[in-house]
């Protein structure tokens, strides 16, 4: 795995909000796991609040929210305001789906982390979440 941590890295995978469609969340979790990671999946229709709190009990080293209603900007700023107010600033926030280069770059310039677009192979993020837990997570 080649991470510091002598542990699994813990990834909490979310879909927030009505959308339904969770069939990419769920190959991304198997994904991870396969990668040798310890995967929390939320399920359906989780609020941000759900997400940061399951995220805070289950401590772990990233988030990852699959997206694909449009909601992006709604929801990955709310989640990072939530992180930001429980301390967990030391907490990758990332995510894929279908979000516009322009709402990309303007997440990424409020600190979401990278975001994957449809098609992105499961071991560059894998190779992500690893790169990112070795270097800012002890």
């Amino acid at each position: 795995m080649g991470n510091k941590l002598n542990r699994p890295i813990r990834v909490l995978i979310a879909k927030v909000g009505l959308d339904g469609h969770d069939r990419g969340a769920k190959v991304i979790a198997t994904a991870l796991r396969d990668a040798g990671m310890e995967v929390i999946y939320t399920g359906l229709r989780q609020t941000p609040e759900m997400v940061v709190q399951t995220a805070l009990q289950e401590d772990v080293d990233a988030i990852g929210v699959s997206i694909l209603s449009g909601a992006h900007n709604t929801v990955f700023p709310r989640i990072l305001d939530l992180m930001k107010d429980k301390g967990m600033d030391d907490v990758l926030l990332t995510g894929g789906g279908i979000i516009p280069d322009a709402d990309v770059d303007a997440l990424n310039g409020i600190g979401v982390a990278k975001l994957f677009p449809p098609g992105t192979t499961m071991g560059e993020i894998a190779s992500y979440i690893e790169n990112w837990a070795s270097e800012n997570r002890s």
